[in-house]
């Protein structure tokens, strides 16, 4: 693979990982939500694929292979399972509306453009110059946990957060060990089993899964 390839594909994959988040942010219909970030999941694949593939390191495209199954796969999938047991939905009142999100979005991206500027002087490589799209990921999931209502939004936003870490480990090293991002995915794995039963459970008992009604109710 050449260097202009390599940077093509890198810029590529990075373009699409930033815009999923970014529509993540603009949409409200939570199932819109879920393709999105099967989406993100499939550019995040591509990103440790074409890394692989530049060090010719046949270990790390098959992590990302394994990456790819999991998070644009069986993670959209069992979300989609909770968002059939939850009745489905959008978010209609987020804290924050869309416009304001994306002004929000903007903001943010220059914000970890200047924060990352130190760790790319380090070594200016191109996947390191990759990194601000990373961090700007990580706030933007961090930002849609806590502005928006719906348990399942709340746990994408988590998701969002726990992908940037993903990218940025890869792109800044050689590589993530493969007990290491096996020891993370089970930890996501769990994360959304037990949102899909607490999501029936509550659907069941409550009717909903809106978390400021819950709050409401128990007040």
């Amino acid at each position: 693979m050449t260097d202009a390839t390599f940077v093509q594909l890198l810029d590529l994959a990075c373009g699409a990982f930033l815009l999923t988040a970014v529509l993540v942010l603009w949409r409200r219909e939570l199932a819109a939500i879920v393709w999105l970030f099967a989406l993100q999941g499939i550019a995040l694949t591509a990103l440790i694929v074409v890394l692989g593939a530049r060090q010719g390191d046949v270990e790390l495209i098959l992590i990302g292979l394994g990456v790819g199954a999991l998070r644009a796969g069986l993670l959209p999938y069992l979300m989609r399972r909770a968002l059939v047991a939850g009745g489905g939905g959008r978010e209609t009142q987020p804290l924050v509306n869309v416009a304001t999100s994306l002004l929000v979005a903007a903001v943010l991206a220059m914000l970890a453009y200047a924060l990352s500027q130190p760790l790319v002087r380090l070594s200016p490589t191109p996947a390191t110059q990759a990194v601000p799209v990373a961090l700007t990921v990580l706030l933007i999931g961090f930002f849609l946990l806590v502005t928006r209502r719906r348990a399942l939004s709340q746990l994408v936003g988590f998701l969002l957060m726990d992908n940037a870490i993903t990218a940025a480990a890869f792109l800044t090293t050689s590589g993530v060990p493969l007990v290491v991002e096996l020891g993370i995915s089970l930890d996501v794995l769990l994360a959304v089993l037990v949102l899909q039963v607490l999501t029936t459970r509550m659907r069941a008992a409550f009717g909903g899964t809106d978390l400021d009604e819950l709050r409401e109710l128990h007040d």
